[in-house]
């Protein structure tokens, strides 16, 4: 799909991604286009799916989230309702930030923070318990060595 974008395009989805605060006149002088312009592009990448929405990113520690968790989940039957069952059960846990379906011994992988361990520990009975759910393995995160919510962008178009 992104044989459809030029370097103008490219060159807004890198400083975008780099801050999605940026003004329309800021993005439009760094990328070296008129502002008029400058957003009908953005307007074009964000319905076309590019661009799937602005968020700030938070510190879950510095909120009071000091338990971050990978759950794995195998379930005992991959038919596409029981599936869809599962995720809408997922869809409903607040504690669940990522859910990713996967190939392979697990079905999907949970990304999940609590306040503490008690928190986490409720929600697992809650996940176990899910409908079509055989076993749940977890892993406590002790530290994260790198997190870059970004898309690698290499300033190569096409």
């Amino acid at each position: 799909m992104s044989k459809n974008l030029d370097e103008i395009d490219h060159k807004i989805l890198r400083e975008i991604q780099a801050d999605g605060r940026i003004t329309n006149v800021e993005l439009a002088r760094r990328v070296g286009i008129s502002p008029p312009p400058c957003l009908r592009r953005v307007r074009t990448l964000e319905e076309s799916g590019y661009i799937t929405g602005y968020r700030g990113l938070l510190d879950p520690r510095m909120l009071g989230f000091d338990v971050t968790v990978f759950a794995s989940v195998h379930l005992s039957s991959q038919a596409e309702a029981d599936l869809k069952t599962f995720e809408d059960f997922v869809r409903q846990e607040p504690l669940v930030r990522e859910c990713w379906m996967l190939s392979g011994d697990i079905d999907f992988i949970l990304k999940c923070v609590a306040r503490d361990m008690a928190t986490f520990q409720e929600f697992v009975g809650r996940l176990t318990a899910a409908p079509h759910v055989r076993n749940v393995r977890t892993s406590l995160v002790l530290r994260n060595s790198k997190y870059e919510a970004a898309v690698p962008m290499d300033g190569k178009v096409g």
